[in-house]
């Protein structure tokens, strides 16, 4: 049988084995620290040649790490070139400069061609020795150096020639000499010796990407250069801004060509973004020479640069290695198009037909899509005609801003006269648009545009929308523009509203359901209603019957059982607008008008139950919300009339009471008292009654029957739940009263009623009937008491109440014991009540 230790010789067997696994990790962590120290020195040294052996198999200390370099031996070296190339690089500069006239015009010219001579020189025998970090550094110097050679030869040689001709001329052989000097370094270094690429850089080389350079200074730097030769020669011949811009294009096209070759990388980047900026350059300038000029010759010289920096970005893209560059040339492309075309179009064409026109070329971009372009390019085409088209419909955007929010300056003057015609209702402080003319053409083109995209299945429910809503503030602004009569405007707008509701419907019958269509063509119709309300006040007849129709309009809209929880609270708000007009028209004060304005509560309680009865609970709280307004309404007309504020309450609490019959809203009731008792508050503030029991009475009364009545249910509830707050709304404030009333027949009644209640209490054994009523009766006797014990207290010598004190608190102390007896029997009696 197994031989089991003792537990405590278990113990200490299991704790040695535990030290000894935490000695063999520590062991295994500080191998594994030293392992990865190998790792990485010996991955360091690999680049640099010659480097030391490999380090002991085991630390000299094991039980310290070993240390870490911060620095890696690349990244020191190449710290340490470029320091050094830069010092003497400034030495070079200095001795140019400074130094320059201690020498002879031989002497000069032999130490700089010696120097950049050897500097040229160097990094070949360099590279072929694997140094090429060092032959990196003394190519760049060497290429400082010609800088300046072409500096000092223009200081001896050509010191009269002007600067910006001499500085096109040397920046253009500079840039020419450094390419040549950068291909003569790959074909004088055998690719063995100048860094012998992987085999991924021989393969993607094989694959039309061009393997890394011998040097790799030399071609970026000459792209870099050679941006600048055409721009001198251009600024040094005096040149007009149209060459110059010329010259921006062309130099952007010799960079595009540089970016397409399968170079090195830094070349093709290099001449990325000397395209993007030269080309940015040139288009900006194309497109204001083009837009500024006030002849038509002058925009068409604009044009042709545009059509220019057009063909050159088509082209970039026709051979653009990847998909992403092809379409964003292709919409620069299309771009250009357009905005050569329509500054052509603005030198001929009235000012307000400018940006129909753009859009007419921004629409003819289109027909890109059935060429046999690649789709990258169709794609950046059409992505220019996009824009075309949005900046056009940001163009209309004042004018439908204006037609929609202008009527808002009617609300300060209602009914202040018929308008000369539509635009005058709507426009009667804003300045009306210089442009608006062709706003409604504008809007129905790119309508039109997103409504046949949508037949074509392209983005569906997005372009439908958008036709949807251009289209409707096409219609919407139309009559605005042609200055229709005021009558025949309101129709107009009247129509807008009947057909956007039968859109909505058929957009809902046709996807079950509510959808993006149906909920827009909804949202415009309300807009419209409420545009075309604001119109119709500057007329007494205009307004009664708009807001007649529209809310007859929206009740029938209603009976749809997709649309009713926005057209019934629609209804209901243009019933209430109706109301108030009415007032107004007949000439009744606020707070008469307010009692017509209560019928939409009304209407919108029975509308709500319903459609509850008929399962639509979706309009349910909309309903009520309207309803709920339209009664926050008719308080506010009815606040400086107190009697009729106190009917309006009372109304509302009819309501009120009306919907809390509904079993799902029960909670009604509470809001249905509150306004039933704050409708007998004003009353009674109407008739100046000051005293306090004529407020609190009614209250109580009602509380302690629905207390009475809760108790009957659940004979569990407390006496406080039930009765408390009903006794102390009228005995709190009657036994403030009192204290303050010199008369004889308030306490009478008070004490009367406390008496009553306490007995009742003592009856029903009832806590807070018993103690409220106790409590009350026993402040009401001190009350009547209080003027004779004030006489007693005059009468008496002035220690005797210190005396009595001490008296009292003796007794208490003597009986201290009993008195605690009685006083915990007490309280047991009391706790022992409901």
């Amino acid at each position: 049988m197994t031989n089991i230790p003792p537990p405590a010789e278990e113990l200490r067997l299991l704790d040695a084995e535990l030290r000894q696994l935490d000695a063999r990790r520590a062991v295994l962590l500080r191998r594994r620290e030293w392992l990865v120290h190998v790792l990485r020195t010996a991955s360091a040294q690999r680049s640099v040649p010659g480097a030391g052996q490999m380090p002991p198999v085991w630390p000299v200390a094991p039980g310290a790490a070993a240390p870490r370099t911060e620095a890696t031996a690349p990244g020191v070296q190449n710290v340490l070139l470029l320091l050094g190339g830069i010092l003497l690089t400034v030495a070079a500069i200095a001795f140019t400069l400074v130094g320059w006239g201690h020498l002879g015009i031989t002497g000069r010219a032999l130490v700089l061609a010696t120097v950049t001579l050897a500097a040229l020189s160097a990094p070949v025998w360099l590279l072929r020795r694997g140094l090429g970090s060092t032959a990196e550094a003394v190519a760049a110097l060497g290429m400082a150096l010609t800088v300046l050679d072409a500096y000092a030869l223009h200081e001896v040689a050509f010191d009269g020639s002007g600067g910006l001709g001499y500085a096109a001329a040397a920046s253009a052989v500079l840039s020419a000499a450094w390419a040549a000097y950068g291909a003569a370094a790959d074909l004088l270094v055998p690719r063995s010796d100048a860094g012998s690429p992987t085999r991924p850089d021989r393969a993607r080389a094989g694959a039309g990407t061009a393997a890394r350079p011998a040097l790799r200074l030399p071609l970026p730097f000459a792209v870099v250069t050679a941006q600048v030769p055409l721009l001198l020669w251009a600024l040094a011949v005096d040149a007009g801004p149209h060459t110059l811009t010329a010259v921006l294009l062309v130099t952007a096209a010799a960079d595009i060509v540089v970016a397409l070759r399968p170079a090195h990388a830094p070349v093709r980047v290099v001449g990325l973004v000397g395209a993007c900026g030269t080309g940015a350059l040139g288009v900006l300038s194309a497109g204001w020479l083009c837009w500024s000029a006030s002849a038509p010759g002058a925009a068409a010289r604009g044009a042709v640069l545009l059509l220019l920096a057009a063909a050159i970005a088509l082209a970039a893209a026709r051979y653009a290695p990847k998909p992403e560059v092809a379409l964003c040339a292709s919409l620069a492309a299309g771009l250009c198009l357009v905005a050569g075309a329509g500054g052509v179009l603005r030198a001929w064409l009235p000012g307000e037909w400018t940006v129909p026109g753009c859009l007419a070329l921004g629409i003819a971009l289109l027909t890109a899509v059935r060429t046999p372009l690649p789709r990258p390019m169709r794609q950046g085409v059409v992505g220019a005609s996009l824009v075309v088209q949005g900046l056009a419909v940001l163009w209309t955007l004042p004018l439908v801003a204006g037609t929609l929010l202008g009527p808002v300056a009617l609300i300060e003057r209602p009914w202040s006269g018929t308008p000369l015609d539509i635009r005058d209702a709507v426009f009667p402080d804003a300045a009306w648009p210089s442009y608006a003319t062709a706003a409604p053409l504008v809007l129905a083109a790119v309508a039109g545009v997103l409504a046949l995209a949508e037949r074509r299945a392209v983005r569906r429910p997005a372009s439908g929308v958008g036709a949807l809503v251009l289209a409707w503030a096409a219609v919407v602004v139309t009559p605005v523009v042609l200055e229709l009569p005021y009558g025949a405007g309101l129709v107009a707008h009247g129509a807008v509203v009947v057909v956007a509701l039968g859109i909505a419907e058929r957009a809902r019958r046709g996807t079950g359901g509510p959808s993006a269509p149906a909920l827009t063509a909804l949202v415009l119709a309300l807009v419209t209603s409420v545009t075309l309300a604001l119109v119709s006040l500057a007329t007494e007849a205009g307004t009664i019957a708009v807001l007649l129709a529209l809310a007859a309009l929206f009740g029938v809209a209603s009976t749809r059982t997709g649309l009713v929880a926005f057209t019934a609270p629609a209804a209901l708000a243009h019933a209430t607008a109706l109301a108030c007009a009415t007032g107004a028209s007949a000439g009744l004060r606020p707070e008469h008008t307010a009692l017509l304005v209560l019928v939409v509560p009304a209407v919108a309680a029975l509308v709500a139950a319903r459609a509850a009865r008929a399962g639509r609970s979706t309009a349910t709280v909309p309903v009520e919300a309207a309803g709920a307004a339209a009664a926050l309404l008719a308080l506010a007309l009815a606040v400086t009339d107190l009697p009729v504020l106190a009917s309006v309450l009372a109304l509302c609490g009819v309501v009120a009471a009306g919907t809390a019959l509904r079993p799902e809203r029960r909670r009604a009731g509470h809001a249905a008292a509150a306004l039933f008792l704050l409708a007998a508050w004003v009353r009674l503030a109407a008739w100046e009654v000051t005293t306090p029991e004529a407020y609190t009475l009614p209250v109580s009364v009602a509380a302690l029957a629905v207390g009475h009545l809760r108790r009957r249910r659940d004979p569990s509830v407390s006496s406080w739940a039930a009765h408390g707050a009903g006794l102390s709304v009228t005995l709190v404030p009657s036994l403030l009263a009192t204290w303050g009333d010199p008369h004889w027949l308030r306490p009478l009644l008070l004490g009367t009623a406390a008496l009553a209640v306490t007995l009742v209490g003592a009856r029903s054994r009832l806590q807070a009937p018993l103690v409220l009523g106790g409590g009350t009766l026993a402040l009401v006797a001190l009350h009547e008491l209080a003027p004779y014990i004030a006489q007693v207290v005059g009468v008496l010598p002035r220690w005797a109440p210190p005396a009595l004190a001490g008296l009292v608190l003796l007794a208490l102390g003597a009986t201290y014991e009993q008195r605690l007896r009685d006083a915990r029997r007490l309280r047991e009696a009391l706790g022992r009540l409901h």
